[in-house]
């Protein structure tokens, strides 16, 4: 057993990582969980544009299809993202419920099943960590997809005059 006198972080990283861990993950699944419903809203609103502009196209036709295209595919990213947080939140809560079956067997005196414990604890711990830095990576790109959307509109309304405190495509 280790001395928790040599190292004061040892006993509150123990306690304190997987709570921490746990609730990043649950904060940026709440959170891309509203990017989601918005990045939906925006498509359908796009999408109903795109329709009713077919039967008497113009200009504004192009810049719709180009936005919904756009939003299509940065609602998959944001899907994509989730899934990483579901699996890091997953990963997360079954590393702890592998880590008190650990200490069980370590006051069992079951060295084998310890030692399984700790191992899979360790992957699964680090299945979670690799699913919150994909996700955020992820969210990173979506950004920059929506910010790179927002300058091409804001250009579009420019060219045709509209001034840029005025009203909204959508």
């Amino acid at each position: 057993m280790p001395d928790w006198s040599e190292n004061p972080f040892a006993l509150l990283t123990l306690i304190a990582a997987p709570a921490i861990l746990t609730n990043s993950s649950s904060v940026m699944t709440m959170g891309t969980s509203n990017r989601f419903a918005r990045s939906v809203d925006r498509c359908r609103a796009l999408a109903a544009l795109v329709e009713a502009k077919r039967t008497a196209p113009d200009e504004d036709l192009k810049l719709y299809q180009k936005q919904l295209h756009t939003a299509e595919r940065r609602t998959q990213l944001i899907v994509r993202a989730l899934t990483c947080f579901y699996l890091a939140v997953g990963s997360f809560a079954a590393a702890a419920l592998i880590s008190l079956f650990g200490a069980a067997f370590f006051i069992a005196h079951l060295d084998a099943l310890r030692t399984a414990c700790m191992a899979v604890g360790l992957i699964c711990g680090l299945f979670g960590v690799g699913g919150l830095v994909c996700g955020s990576t992820i969210l990173v790109f979506e950004s920059r997809m929506t910010l790179r959307m927002l300058m091409y509109e804001s250009e579009m309304r420019e060219r045709r005059g509209i001034a840029s405190a005025g009203g909204t495509t959508v």
